[in-house]
């Protein structure tokens, strides 16, 4: 995904960015984090080291700027210090270029002032030239405007002591030459010197005021000057910017149909370097994506003009495209998750839900204190506290995958296969969005445990999630919407701990049918990572490809989430997609990343270019029009650090409501208590609520295994067998060959102790052998789900549970008779 277009900087602002700088012949370029201010580029290795620590410094008034080819370029200060850059491709040099020579003329501008006003006070620091230079004609402007009220001043007692002097001649005129002659004659005297008094007070303010206006006028001529010399390079920037870019369209139209071996000549023998195309950064028609090695391949440039048509002529594109003439197209359509859009306005809310829950205490508690306090206790003893929790269950938690409804219901609106798969593919990548904070574990679902999610009146659906298998973990989700479109899921987790990070591996698949074009979606999730499970702050990372099938069409749409490096060029959490047709041509490029946004390009024309992909693949060319945006997240609501970073959905999920089953999640003790805070109380019902499970499936196991062998009710060891798999597999000390995480769900978070122990010499694979982790079971349990059944899925050829219907009528008549005491 191309990187959002940053505005040239304007003389005195702070311009930032990522470029590649050169340090030696063993690690060559190197990625750094460079600050432009006040005439100084500086550099640090990250952002976060802004505070404390700069790597290096150059003035730019004196230093020399050279660029080297398209992405590289060169500042040297003609001693001790040079840079080698290098950009990301050729429009963020240029970027940098314009920032630098301004930055420059700004400098040298400003040293050339600095001597000829003969001050001696010291250049601004770095970092306040522009607020030195702005607090310095703020303060000249207070000293005028206060001289300014001094000669106010001065003129108000010259008129009034005028006035008196006046009043006193005409009197001395009236008096007769006799005693009263001393007295008024001293009385004009001193009226006369007030007056004098005054009068030198005018003439000394008008005298500082005339003095300040000459000092400074020479100065603010020399600013004016500069400001028109700006405008005057300015325009020229933009002339040549404007030539360049008629330069590049008309070399471009004469090359529309590129060979294999001049598709991409910026490509070096790494394939890192960016494809060329417009260099000004004032056409916002241009997106560049990186080609780097493992990420993605396939790589996009702008499109010839000629497709840059008015919206009466894109039904003819799509058309052209094999599509539906006269359909919505997705350049059409504002695809942006707008709340103010129109669709979004046309339900009100009827009920007003929480937006806040008690703020996560601070308790302290370790990894090492908890297997301490494990040293010589049964296995199936042992119990996970719920300070690695969050206040919520595994079923709530795979009801977030709705956070971002909306663009289901769009893609019900769309009639052409192709757009609806682009809105499928970005829910499909929104559902990730909730999980880039969550470390936090959810609670385990109890057998037989569900939550409903009713927004019928607010959002236009239902949803219903149930726990239908306890060995292995298993729920199922399935929603429906009267906007014309059904979501279904079935989700199991294997996992493998590695030492130094754990991985989830999803198994099952998600379905999604629309009802009016009855097409039909399935897909699987990606791989979660969760790093320093043991030591340092836990962080989450999504990797591998997702494959969405329409199975009516045969319509595709490939994902690829990039896995994060830190040698990468690439933003972090990037995803890349391509949809195409049951022939296989690519129609729409999918980018953007799985923690903020989505966008989609239609594509023009396609060509292969040369063997600089993955294992020798050729990467392909895509020619696209300007990129838009199809989903961007929700920001989270404020204080959600000390929320568990809950989203505005997930923070109303846990929110106590009437008329839901006795098995709802809302109802479950301990996932409540810790809600509230009450953490040792919490752990004391979860311990309670696990040997109750125990209790009641071993209860089962037993009577199926009576059931199944009527002639041995007097034997006793398959059972015993079974009571000690039971014990183990329900301990949280359970080894990896088992089934080591059983959340079904893409979410992340540290698992039970049973990772921590996986290295443990103790497996259950002798009790009952190895079984496929997600649908089949060594030990007999006749358990059947509440509210789903057990099937094969026509379309995909898998065994699922599927919703049989009966949740919501029980609901309307408040009939829960059926449902099993699990709390």
């Amino acid at each position: 995904m191309s990187e959002p277009k940053a505005p040239i900087p304007a003389p005195g602002d702070t311009y930032k960015g990522w470029l590649f700088k050169w340090t030696n012949y063993i690690k060559g370029y190197q990625r750094r984090w460079f600050v432009l201010s006040n005439g100084l580029l500086s550099y640090y290795r990250t952002q976060a080291e802004m505070g404390h620590t700069c790597r290096g410094t150059i003035n730019l008034a004196t230093a020399n700027i050279a660029v080297e080819d398209s992405c590289n370029f060169v500042i040297s200060n003609g001693g001790t210090q040079t840079y080698h850059l290098k950009a990301s491709s050729e429009v963020e040099r240029q970027r940098w270029i314009t920032a630098l020579e301004l930055a420059k003329a700004k400098a040298f501008r400003m040293q050339a002032e600095s001597d000829d006003s003969g001050d001696e006070s010291s250049p601004p620091a770095a970092g306040q030239g522009g607020g030195s230079r702005n607090s310095e004609v703020q303060s000249t402007l207070r000293t005028l405007g206060s001289k300014v009220e001094d000669l106010s001043t001065c003129n108000d007692l010259i008129a009034k002591h005028g006035s008196a002097l006046q009043r006193s001649l005409s009197e001395l005129e009236g008096v007769r030459l006799e005693g009263q002659t001393s007295e008024k004659i001293r009385q004009v005297t001193e009226r006369a010197t007030l007056f004098r008094i005054t009068s030198n007070a005018m003439i000394n303010a008008c005298r500082d005021f005339l003095s300040l206006a000459q000092a400074h006028s020479k100065r603010w001529q020399k600013a004016l000057q500069a400001e028109r010399e700006q405008r005057v390079r300015l325009e020229e920037t933009l002339e040549q910017l404007a030539k360049q870019h008629n330069h590049l369209e008309r070399a471009f139209r004469g090359a529309t149909v590129l060979p294999p071996s001049q598709s991409n000549p910026a490509i070096d023998n790494k394939g890192s370097a960016p494809v060329k195309g417009d260099a000004s950064d004032e056409d916002d028609e241009n997106e560049f994506f990186d080609a780097c090695e493992d990420v993605q391949e396939f790589i996009t440039v702008p499109a010839d003009p000629k497709y840059h048509r008015s919206g009466s002529n894109v039904s003819g594109i799509s058309s052209e495209m094999g599509m539906d003439d006269g359909t919505t197209s997705l350049d059409e359509q504002s695809v942006a998750s707008n709340p103010e859009s129109p669709q979004s306005q046309e339900v009100v809310p009827m009920r007003k839900r929480r937006s806040r829950i008690p703020d996560k205490p601070n308790y302290s508690l370790n990894l090492w204190s908890i297997m301490k306090n494990c040293i010589g206790k049964e296995l199936s003893k042992i119990p996970m506290p719920v300070n690695f929790n969050e206040p919520l269950s595994m079923l709530q938690r795979l009801s977030e995958d709705l956070e971002y409804y909306e663009l289901l219901d769009r893609g019900a609106k769309c009639h052409n296969s192709l757009e609806q798969m682009c809105y499928v593919a970005a829910f499909t990548v929104s559902s990730y969005s909730t999980t880039v904070h969550r470390t936090g574990k959810p609670f385990n679902p109890l057998l037989g445990e569900t939550f409903e999610l009713d927004r019928a009146q607010e959002s236009g659906y239902r949803s219903l999630c149930e726990q239908v298998s306890h060995h292995p973990p298993a729920a199922a989700h399935h929603a429906i919407s009267e906007r014309g479109w059904t979501l279904r899921q079935e989700i199991a987790l294997a996992s493998k701990f590695r030492g130094k990070y754990l991985s989830i591996m999803p198994l099952g698949s998600i379905h999604c049918i629309f009802e009016k074009s009855s097409n039909h979606y399935s897909w699987k999730k990606v791989t979660t990572t969760v790093h320093n499970i043991i030591v340092g702050k836990l962080w989450i990372d999504q990797s591998g490809e997702i494959d969405i099938v329409n199975h009516k069409t045969g319509d595709r749409c490939h994902l690829k989430f990039a896995p994060y490096s830190y040698f990468s060029r690439d933003v972090a959490r990037k995803v890349t997609g391509v949809v195409t047709d049951k022939d296989g041509k690519a129609h729409f490029v999918l980018s953007g990343t799985w923690d903020e946004k989505m966008e989609y390009s239609r594509v023009m024309q396609s060509t292969r270019g040369g063997e600089n992909g993955a294992e020798g693949r050729q990467k392909t060319v895509y020619q696209t029009l300007k990129a838009k945006e199809l989903w961007k997240k929700t920001p989270l609501p404020d204080g959600a650090e000390n929320m568990y970073y809950f989203s505005t959905l997930a923070l109303t999920l846990n929110e106590p409501e009437e008329g839901v089953a006795p098995t709802d999640s809302r109802r479950r003790p301990d996932q409540r208590m810790m809600e509230q805070g009450r953490w040792e109380e919490a752990n004391a019902e979860k311990q309670r609520l696990e040997e109750k499970q125990r209790t009641v499936r071993r209860e089962r196991e037993r009577e199926a295994n009576r059931s199944a062998s009527p002639s041995e009710e007097g034997k006793e060891p398959a059972a015993d067998a079974a009571l000690i798999e039971d014990s183990i597999s329900d301990s949280p000390l359970k080894t990896e060959e088992v089934e080591i995480a059983s959340e079904p769900s893409e979410t992340t978070y540290k698992t039970d102790m049973d990772e921590t122990f996986s290295d443990l010499s103790l497996s259950t694979e002798t009790l009952h052998g190895s079984h496929p982790p997600a649908y089949s079971s060594g030990h007999q349990d006749n358990y059947k789900a509440m509210w789903f059944e057990r099937r094969v899925d026509p379309a995909t050829g898998e065994p699922t549970h599927i919703y049989t219907g009966g949740y919501w009528e029980a609901k309307d008549q408040g009939s829960w008779d059926s449902c099993p005491d699990i709390f």
